[in-house]
């Protein structure tokens, strides 16, 4: 890869990050009820998890793509049915559930984050676009050089969600601002999965 080249995906790896996508999103909304030090380990699951899924797809899950269309075609259906009711289960729940369920909640795992980037359609786009335009011949350096630079200019971006949903705890602490904060999150989930369609 020349410096131009890496130049130009570490541009793609800071915009596909930085937007707001079902990591951010749940990322923040963890950073709103748990706070930055207990959001640690989904943080650290979502960079190494899409790391991973970049160097699988790179590797070998492309092929499995192009031989068998309709295996990329049922993903995506399962992705976007499962965003679709996580946005629901967000929009329709009243604030003191809310309340209740952070209370007796956890943050997500290291492995539940690392997990779910196999059912996130934008992290699905992001891995497929990265390896299909900065890593045509899908050699393993070439592909391990993306998912490095991915994990490295993404860690900040994600971070920066967890922080913006940390400074907001004081104002969620009230009954109507977490409804629209509900109501805000779900059509944020929503607009993340028209990429995907």
């Amino acid at each position: 890869m020349t410096q131009e080249i890496i130049l130009a995906f570490a541009a793609f790896a800071f915009v596909s990050s930085i937007t707001p996508g079902p990591n951010n999103l749940m990322l923040m909304s963890s950073g709103a009820n748990f706070g930055f030090k207990m959001t640690v380990p989904h943080l650290m699951g979502v960079v190494v998890g899409f790391a991973i899924m970049i160097e699988l797809v790179g590797l070998g899950v492309m092929q499995l793509f192009n031989a068998f269309p309709v295996t990329y075609d049922i993903l995506k259906v399962v992705s976007i049915v499962y965003l679709l009711y996580l946005a629901y289960k967000i929009a329709t729940a009243t604030p003191s559930e809310s309340k209740d369920i952070a209370e007796k909640s956890k943050p997500f795992s290291f492995m539940q984050a690392a997990l779910f980037q196999w059912v996130n359609p934008k992290a699905w786009t992001m891995a497929l676009t990265a390896v299909s335009v900065y890593a045509p011949e899908q050699n393993l350096l070439t592909v391990t050089v993306i998912s490095v630079i991915f994990a490295i200019v993404g860690f900040p971006c994600v971070v920066s969600w967890i922080v913006l949903g940390q400074k907001m705890q004081a104002i969620l602490k009230q009954p109507s601002h977490m409804k629209k904060f509900n109501w805000a999150m779900a059509g944020l989930l929503i607009i993340s999965i028209v990429p995907a369609l």
